[in-house]
């Protein structure tokens, strides 16, 4: 018998009951590849996210392929986007823009928490990180995050 023989797909995951009210803080964690929700200092929800294809240190330069780390916020909503609704983020910084000045780089910018791609089917699932420095949800998480988080919210982005 081979080991994929053995496999066992798992169980479609439980469905949760929806989040009322709004949140005020969310921590991204690259390493565990979680985003969670809380309010008033109460965890609410964990998602499983996809980082950008180059996960590991902080972004630095435009194409880097990495996730920026820090404190941030949200401050725009993008329901046109190209991913499945985006919540974006206030990155670049002035400490970001001025790191990237001092190696003669661009530090990029357009970093959001975003679903899919709108051409690609929500699988609910990530097998590895593909954006371009920005946090993935699927598609229903998005949609989850995007009626919960209002302008402000603060984000931390851990290593």
């Amino acid at each position: 018998m081979m080991l994929w023989d053995r496999y066992t797909p798992p169980a479609p995951a439980p469905t949760l009951d929806p989040i009322t009210g709004q949140i005020d803080r969310i921590l991204v964690e690259k390493s565990n590849r979680s985003l969670t929700v809380f309010r008033n200092g109460e965890p609410l929800r964990r998602y499983k996210i996809a980082l950008g294809f180059a996960p590991v240190g902080d972004k630095m330069i435009q194409g880097d392929g990495k996730t920026p780390e820090g404190l941030f916020q949200i401050n725009r909503r993008n329901q046109e986007s190209a991913f499945h609704l985006s919540l974006g983020l206030n990155y670049p910084r002035p400490q970001d823009t001025a790191r990237a000045e001092l190696d003669g780089a661009d530090p990029g910018g357009d970093i959001f928490i975003h679903g899919l791609p709108n051409n690609q089917r929500d699988t609910g699932s990530f097998d590895r990180d593909w954006t371009e420095g920005c946090i993935a949800v699927t598609n229903t998480e998005i949609e989850e995050l995007w009626a919960i988080t209002p302008i402000g919210t603060e984000v931390e982005i851990r290593p």
